[in-house]
């Protein structure tokens, strides 16, 4: 079985929609780590493709905060004027579905999670070294998928030592190894890199892969400054930062 892995789609149907195009070509089934929601223009869209087209689905601080669940103090002003124009712009169904989803979820030998496998509730960002070998120990699975920090990155560790790739990575995942993979934000990278990014990840022959694909992210940005949100969710869709 070969999985498209996605998360931090951030109501961004352009990404959204380019990537789920490329994964026809590559990927089985589809899962998703959560941040569905906020920053974009097209929420209830989202919602509804990655509804019908994932296997699993985890929720992130985004889906937490537009359904009542996370105080939106918690974020930044952008991030909350965003979310709380989401929450206006979804019907009950769409809230309440947010709400219900889990924080964590395994599949296929793999645990699947927004943020740090180690307190989740807390959303802890992993994006040094350091950040993923101390969230090692917090999941029972050899595999465990991760999103929030929109930066692609993989933590391992075995016999050999403790290993920290970041970046567009291609993995052989090896025996006696177990790993923690960042695959990268489909909506709103953060790695200098506008491209939509998301994990493949063959679990049969135990291949991951992050990917990164090209979308319109003019239409996108088009899209955020007419429906009144802050110009910078806009404007940083083109820097990848």
């Amino acid at each position: 079985m070969r999985y498209a892995v996605l998360s931090d789609i951030h109501g961004n149907l352009e990404a959204l929609e380019a990537v789920l195009r490329d994964a026809a070509a590559h990927a089985d089934g589809v899962l998703c780590l959560g941040d569905i929601v906020g920053y974009g223009a097209d929420p209830a869209a989202c919602i509804e493709l990655v509804a019908e087209r994932a296997e699993a689905i985890t929720g992130g601080n985004h889906e937490r905060g537009v359904a009542g669940l996370l105080d939106l103090g918690w974020f930044n002003r952008s991030a909350r004027a965003a979310a709380e124009w989401t929450r206006e712009r979804l019907d009950d169904d769409h809230r309440a579905w947010l709400g219900a989803l889990p924080l964590v979820a395994e599949i296929a030998g793999a645990t699947l999670v927004h943020a740090s496998p180690d307190h989740p509730e807390e959303w802890d960002y992993l994006v040094s070294a350091e950040d993923g070998f101390g969230a090692l120990a917090a999941f029972v699975t050899r595999l465990c998928f991760v999103g929030h920090s929109h930066v692609p990155g993989a933590w391992s560790v075995g016999s050999s030592g403790p290993e920290f790739v970041p970046g567009a990575i291609e993995l052989e995942l090896a025996a006696g190894r177990r790993y923690l993979v960042n695959v990268g934000s489909v909506g709103q990278p953060r790695d200098r890199d506008p491209r939509a990014a998301y994990a493949l990840w063959d679990a049969e022959r135990g291949r991951l892969a992050i990917r990164r694909v090209a979308y319109d992210v003019e239409a996108a940005r088009r899209k955020i400054v007419a429906a009144g949100l802050p110009r910078f969710l806009a404007d940083r869709l083109a820097w990848g930062a």
